[in-house]
């Protein structure tokens, strides 16, 4: 049941990736402007425009150019970046990384701070110290990632300047990086003034990108605590002498995350689009801010290439997410 359930998704996700490779390729190319004129120096001729044209394949028609594209997809090719003339994969494959680092430790922000209110919470309720974490979760929730950013960027990086505003790392230390995990390499190599430069740089669009995920997480994860401390079981576990605060640790937390569980993988493929507006803000160099710059610039390549990564990291995540909660829910296991 379970590898029949795997292959439907595996599937779907298929029909999926192809969909958005179809949009997106019609949509960028239908979009008023013209890339290659913005490659050229304005004195260039007609047959200098021409031969560029024909060099990137817009002088077929659209049917054929995607058909040429798609051929390159599936053998791992998306084809030259227009402005940056180099391959698209690289680019991105490039920027993934700071993308990937910063998303991650948006989540563990996001999950450790939900779940430490949300368990405050269910241990308050009924009380003050409930409604006062209400009203601040709703004011989390209601101010955008992008605003958070501001915000940090005014206190602690103008009033109270104890991080860094932009970049992702101090371009002072002297540093050879083997892959672009900046965070990780700097930890496994025990350089850990690159440790601290990546945090500095990445706490403030973490937060940013957190504080909203983390309001959410607060309030669907103490309303299904409230619900599980009601059973009759969590009740039998008070008898036997266990405190408020062991009841939720030891007996309902388990149960009452496994619904937050699909809220934080389907939440945590927003947390990776989101990164756009805010890498653009901090000016860190990830996947969202060379998004930007590829969309400024009418590189169509670049742009097919980062909406196609996108969307695969959106299936992918969903996939695992609803393969976990189908292996960690006996019900549907065994369903």
């Amino acid at each position: 049941m379970l590898l029949k359930s795997v292959l439907v998704r595996l599937l779907t996700t298929a029909i999926t990736l192809f969909g958005v490779a179809v949009v997106v390729f019609t949509l960028v190319r239908v979009a008023p402007g013209n890339p290659i004129s913005m490659m050229l120096p304005p004195g260039a001729t007609e047959d200098d425009i021409a031969a560029l044209t024909a060099l990137y394949g817009f002088d077929k028609s659209l049917p054929e150019q995607f058909v040429i594209w798609l051929g390159g997809v599936l053998h791992g090719d998306f084809g030259t970046s227009i402005t940056m003339r180099q391959p698209v994969v690289g680019l991105v494959l490039g920027r993934l990384p700071a993308t990937l680092e910063l998303s991650t430790m948006a989540l563990l922000i996001a999950v450790g701070l939900g779940g430490l209110v949300a368990i405050i919470g269910a241990r308050k309720r009924g009380t003050a110290t409930e409604v006062g974490l209400d009203l601040t979760s709703g004011a989390a929730l209601s101010i955008p990632d992008f605003l958070w950013g501001l915000i940090f960027v005014l206190l602690f990086g103008v009033l109270w300047p104890v991080l860094s505003i932009s970049g992702r790392i101090d371009p002072r230390l002297d540093f050879d990086f083997t892959t672009n995990f900046y965070l990780i390499e700097g930890v496994l190599r025990g350089r850990f003034d690159v440790v601290g430069s990546t945090l500095s740089h990445m706490l403030m669009p973490a937060m940013s990108l957190a504080l909203p995920l983390a309001a959410m997480i607060a309030q669907l994860l103490k309303q299904n605590l409230k619900e599980v401390l009601a059973q009759d079981y969590t009740t039998l576990a008070r008898v036997r002498g266990f405190s408020e605060t062991a009841v939720i640790l030891r007996e309902a937390l388990r149960n009452a995350a496994l619904p937050t569980l699909a809220l934080v993988g389907v939440q945590f493929t927003f947390l990776i689009g989101g990164t756009v507006i805010v890498e653009r803000l901090f000016a860190y160099e990830g996947l969202g801010n060379m998004a930007i710059d590829a969309v400024i610039n009418r590189d169509l390549p670049l742009i097919q290439g980062i909406v196609l990564l996108f969307a695969a990291l959106f299936t992918v995540i969903n996939l695992l997410v609803d393969l976990s909660y189908t292996l960690l829910n006996p019900r549907l296991r065994h369903g």
